[in-house]
């Protein structure tokens, strides 16, 4: 299993620089904007094609197209393009199309997703031109997605985990580049966040070109949809896509509800939720991704054995990554949102609600990361409808748990709800593994688990202490809260390790020596 600690190295390198920047974009947000009308209006409108980008990208394409693609590699270079560009032709026309659709109708859409915003003189007209403007990232990310897949399909994950850094980077450059152009004009400088969004899209997409043809792939005009490898890719696809359809009827039902509540909600659960992605897009994206090509060439082999060893190795991996990062974060939650949020327009009574909103939010992420690699080995034995069934059933959770919640919790109900929902879609694939990789005994897992989750709070616990402790000393200050979070962090991190060793999870030691393997 070295060569899948190899692969997540890679990738969390490049994840790492990503996520990096994108809170650095978030600072430069909440430092312009910080929380009102404006950011409301521009989470709203975010939200929209980028939640339609799961569907025509990265999910959805992914679990679809790479077991396709390993396959045709077996027939050479030409059937592999002819088929990457099919898949690219197709990707192009649809995705396009919805483009279009978006921009013509985006006041339309607002006002479904968002029928609160109509209470607010001005919201709803502001929201429908930022998802106009935004609506051609939706291509671009699509595309980027599919060029993704082909790299990973190659055991290339460096370069496609980064490419998010440069839509990052023109996320920063432009609003703070047109911040006076539209101050000087009377228009809101919201704008410059909207159009930096779909120039970052782009460059998402061109960064990964010249690996591409380096690769070997070479377009071609190809459009046929009779192609047999074409209908297994979308026999696949669209089960795939309806099961994501069903998060996404998450977010669209939650944008709702939130713009129900008090002006704010929805810019905090959005400052929140950049946060959490952190160790999700780091370690659980990352371990599921790097596992996708292997497992598909396992499954494609009838090595059942090796697909079992290889998804109880990474669900170890995936919660010795991230257990003790989210208890950390957790337990840390309000020094942090004050050193990443606190400048400019954002104050000091919005870290409070946003710090509330993590800790639900990072409670989680380890069921998050897990679930989408138990989904892989769906996904890998091409086999979408089985996600698809649990997403549904944690959809139904989720909106219930949302409206029996939302007037007693307010903008909390939801990042609970969703923790909640993840643990019974997880619960129903794992039910239903059994059928995919034969039977197995999962006290071990369970056992490695508990003693880890033991692990990570004794690690959250002594960093929050240890933080109380340095601040009560040294006081408040934003150089304080910046030392403080990365000693208490190192010290947890220390914690934890020692933690698992006592505890005889030997598992640990072998997990940092292939992570540190260079």
């Amino acid at each position: 299993m070295a060569d899948i600690a190899k692969g997540v190295r890679s990738f969390t390198l490049g994840t790492a620089i990503s996520r990096v920047l994108g809170l650095v974009r978030e600072q430069v947000f909440a430092g312009l904007f910080g929380a009102n009308m404006s950011t409301d209006a521009y989470n709203a409108a975010f939200r929209i094609p980028n939640t339609l980008r799961d569907l025509f990208a990265e999910n959805a394409l992914s679990a679809a197209f790479v077991p396709a693609l390993t396959d045709q590699k077996g027939k050479g270079r030409e059937a592999q393009n002819l088929f990457a560009s099919n898949i690219l032709n197709t990707l192009f026309i649809f995705a396009g199309a919805v483009t279009l659709a978006g921009i013509v109708f985006s006041t339309w859409l607002v006002r479904f997703i968002a029928p609160g915003f109509e209470k607010i003189p001005g919201k709803v007209a502001l929201t429908g031109n930022l998802t106009a403007v935004m609506f051609p990232f939706l291509l671009f990310i699509a595309l980027a997605a599919w060029a993704m897949s082909v790299l990973n399909t190659e055991n290339e994950f460096f370069v496609p985990s980064l490419a998010p850094a440069f839509f990052n980077v023109f996320s920063i450059i432009t609003p703070i580049a047109l911040y006076a152009y539209f101050r000087a004009r009377g228009a809101d400088p919201i704008y410059g966040m909207a159009i930096g969004v779909t120039v970052g899209g782009l460059m998402q997409l061109a960064i990964q070109l010249p690996r591409l043809h380096k690769r070997g792939f070479r377009y071609r005009f190809y459009l046929n949809f009779r192609d047999q490898e074409f209908r297994k890719v979308m026999a696949l696809f669209v089960p795939v896509a309806i099961g994501l359809s069903g998060s996404r009827i998450n977010i669209f039902v939650n944008t709702m509800l939130i713009s129900l509540l008090a002006e704010r909600s929805l810019t905090w659960l959005n400052y929140a939720f950049r946060i959490q992605h952190l160790p999700l897009g780091l370690f659980g994206i990352a371990v599921g991704t790097v596992a996708l090509p292997a497992l598909s060439r396992f499954v494609a082999d009838g090595r059942t054995g090796e697909v079992r060893t290889m998804l109880f190795d990474s669900l170890k991996m995936v919660l010795f990554l991230t257990l003790p990062t989210s208890a950390l974060i957790a337990f840390l939650a309000n020094p942090i949102v004050s050193v990443i949020y606190e400048h400019g327009r954002f104050r000091p009574e919005d870290t409070i609600p946003v710090a509330q909103i993590l800790v639900l939010y990072m409670i989680g992420v380890p069921f998050i990361s897990a679930l989408r690699n138990v989904a892989v080995v769906f996904y890998a034995s091409k086999d979408a409808r089985a996600p698809m069934f649990a997403s549904f059933a944690s959809v139904g959770v989720n909106i219930v748990l949302n409206l029996a919640l939302m007037r007693v919790l307010g903008y909390r109900a939801f990042p609970l709800s969703a923790t909640i929902a993840a643990v019974v879609n997880i619960l129903i694939l794992f039910w239903l593994l059994p059928k995919k990789i034969g039977a197995f005994d999962p006290k071990p897992l369970w056992k490695y688990a508990g003693l880890m989750s033991v692990a990570a709070l004794l690690c959250g616990g002594v960093a929050a202490a240890l933080f109380a402790g340095l601040r009560s000393i040294a006081g408040r200050s934003f150089l304080v809260n910046l030392a403080g979070v990365v000693l208490c962090g190192v010290v947890g991190l220390l914690v934890f390790y020692a933690a698992c060793r006592l505890f005889g999870v030997h598992e640990v030691r072998a997990y940092v020596k292939r992570f540190a393997k260079i």
